[in-house]
């Protein structure tokens, strides 16, 4: 199987890179991620993708089943700009804002494997604990149906620590934030905490209220 993995990022490859060699699979790497902001955020993830991909051929790196670098493609081409639109756009909707960022970036990642003679395409997406699984899985199978390409499905969140550890004995960036800029504001905005917390009470309270 020729196999697309799309990379969010250094870190978040880490277990699947690793768990596809224990399957016999040796993925290529595509890093598309016009959410990122800003551009030196976007700059320092990139590098750090080719970081990973370079380093997972050292010897030393025992939690790797492959001694050879991870071949990786880049779309090195910053679209804050059109993610800007796309995602203002978006936000008015349920989910629109997230489902409008899956969907660029796996349609996207299915139409290159398709174009370029991949088997299949999967993405790292797919080991984040705080992203939306399902309907990534969703969006993923809908364009690997409209382009003709298999999606190579797997739950990676199961080696979420074992991730963690990795990158970080490869001593690799780990950025503090999913990389739009809206999640950034969530990230550090004391205001939009307070008020998560405020309704994440309120939801409980509810609950409450109908279970007794």
């Amino acid at each position: 199987m020729r196999l697309l993995l799309h990379m969010c990022c250094g870190p978040c490859s880490c277990y699947p890179v690793k768990r596809l060699r224990e399957e016999g699979l040796e993925p290529i790497g595509w890093f598309f991620n016009p959410n990122i902001h800003p551009y030196r955020e976007w700059e320092q993830r990139l590098n750090t993708a080719k970081e990973f991909a370079e380093k997972v051929r050292l010897e030393t790196a025992k939690e790797f089943a492959g001694k050879v670098s991870m071949e990786i493609r880049t779309e090195e081409q910053y679209h804050l700009r059109d993610f800007l639109r796309k995602a203002l756009a978006a936000e008015a909707s349920e989910n629109g804002r997230c489902r409008m960022c899956y969907t660029w970036r796996l349609s996207e990642a299915a139409r290159y494997a398709a174009e370029n003679g991949f088997t299949a395409f999967t993405s790292t997406l797919f080991y984040s604990i705080y992203q939306q699984h399902d309907l990534m899985r969703e969006t993923a199978l809908r364009f690997a149906q409209r382009y003709g390409v298999e999606f190579y499905y797997e739950d990676f969140r199961l080696g979420w620590q074992e991730g963690i550890d990795i990158s970080r004995y490869l001593a690799l960036y780990r950025q503090p934030y999913c990389g739009c800029i809206f999640s950034e504001e969530e990230r550090y905005s004391k205001e939009i905490r307070k008020a998560r917390k405020k309704l994440a009470k309120e939801h409980k309270r509810q609950l409450l209220a109908v279970t007794g």
